[in-house]
């Protein structure tokens, strides 16, 4: 019997290479024999590089990067199994958890350490780049990211402008011929899992600022910034990104990853399936278990589980989605190629010791579980 273990992180809670441990645990102790295949997944926010190094055997490259603030900071990223491939979280160099609460604001910070990770990326030889863009503290259009590869920005008077959004507007002049020559051979894909346009009121500043401490002339201003830019960069890029659907992600890093990389942008789970072979590893299995950390009626709108769900029911395999909670409306994953979907905690509880005990009751869970699938098939256990 062959199973895939390709959970998502229980965010706050367990990585999902932590949660693929604890499942693969408890279904070897229930049955050693049976040959168990993980695939941590992410979909481009927290955990994303741990994710894609653990599934495709990769490693962690180190690295030291100009954080949200322009301050020198620790940063990562990874190398797939390839050791072509890097894959790179955005929120590892200007990320909101990289600041406390009381000093955020997309004002002042920059995307430019995403653009050194690039860069330090393109130093090791890797010309196929993944870059998560979930949890952001930017709202700067990717401005710092371009700069950090050795694009100017001008304002009127010709004078070189800084970092960070309050420079959207005073923008004149883009000079792109710093640009470091080897991104014309590399393809960047940016995991992609909203569709907000650049700006407006369904825009990075109107939806996303105020989470990131915009008040609301902040808010009024980065947009206003926002059309600039992308007024400016129709002088770079005759193509017209600001209304395609994710230019709007990570404080408009999707825009500048379009505009001035030639990024493609993709769901997240679309990059998993593809990045991992997720298809030739379901292909032969007799059951998938995927899981997050709560599932409800947002997660049939393509969140993780049901992405993998609905590839594997193209080979017709069952799928089990293993909860830490589950909440209104979680039944519509039925309709999205999910067989059974179930809560790992055993009993009424708060919320600190779930968090706490979670670990244990995934594995004794997918214990329970994999005695009563065994049970069903008529196959002997093995103790």
């Amino acid at each position: 019997m062959k199973i895939i273990i390709a959970p998502d992180s229980f965010k706050g809670c367990l990585t999902s290479v932590e949660v693929a441990s604890a499942i693969e645990a408890g279904i070897k102790k229930a049955a050693p024999a049976i040959k168990v295949t993980k695939i941590p997944v992410a979909d481009g926010g927290e955990g994303t590089v741990n994710a894609f190094v653990a599934a495709t055997n990769g490693e962690i490259i180190k690295t030291k990067v100009h954080g949200p603030f322009m301050n020198l900071i620790d940063s990562y990223f990874g190398i797939l199994g390839d050791k072509k491939t890097a894959v790179i979280e955005m929120a590892s160099a200007a990320g909101l958890d990289l600041i406390e609460p009381s000093k955020r604001n997309p004002m002042h910070t920059t995307t430019f350490g995403v653009g050194e990770l690039i860069a330090n990326a393109m130093d090791i030889g890797c010309q196929d780049i993944i870059i998560g863009i979930g949890g952001s503290a930017t709202t700067d259009g990717g401005m710092g990211m371009a700069q950090a590869l050795g694009i100017k920005f001008y304002d009127r008077n010709n004078v070189l402008l800084g970092q960070g959004g309050r420079y959207l507007n005073e923008i004149a002049s883009i000079d792109m011929s710093g640009l470091d020559r080897r991104i014309s051979h590399c393809h960047i894909m940016a995991a992609c899992d909203v569709k907000n346009p650049l700006y407006g009121k369904s825009g990075a500043s109107f939806v996303y600022s105020r989470q990131k401490g915009a008040n609301d002339e902040d808010i009024h201003i980065l947009d206003s910034g926002l059309q600039n830019l992308a007024r400016i960069a129709k002088n770079v890029n005759q193509e017209v990104f600001e209304d395609t659907e994710g230019a709007g992600a990570a404080g408009g890093l999707g825009f500048g990853l379009l505009t001035f990389l030639g990024a493609s942008l993709k769901p997240g789970i679309d990059i998993v399936i593809e990045t991992c072979h997720f298809m030739e590893q379901i292909k032969e299995a007799d059951l998938l278990i995927t899981g997050e950390g709560k599932t409800d009626f947002q997660t049939a709108y393509g969140k993780v589980p049901v992405g993998l769900a609905l590839a594997a029911k193209k080979y017709n395999v069952p799928v089990v989605c293993i909860s830490g909670a589950l909440g209104k409306g979680y039944e519509q994953v039925y309709l999205h190629g999910i067989d059974g979907v179930f809560s790992i905690i055993p009993d009424a509880m708060n919320l600190e010791d779930a968090i706490k005990n979670a670990r244990r009751y995934l594995e004794d869970f997918s214990y329970s579980l994999i005695r009563t699938v065994l049970s069903i098939k008529n196959k002997p256990f093995r103790n």
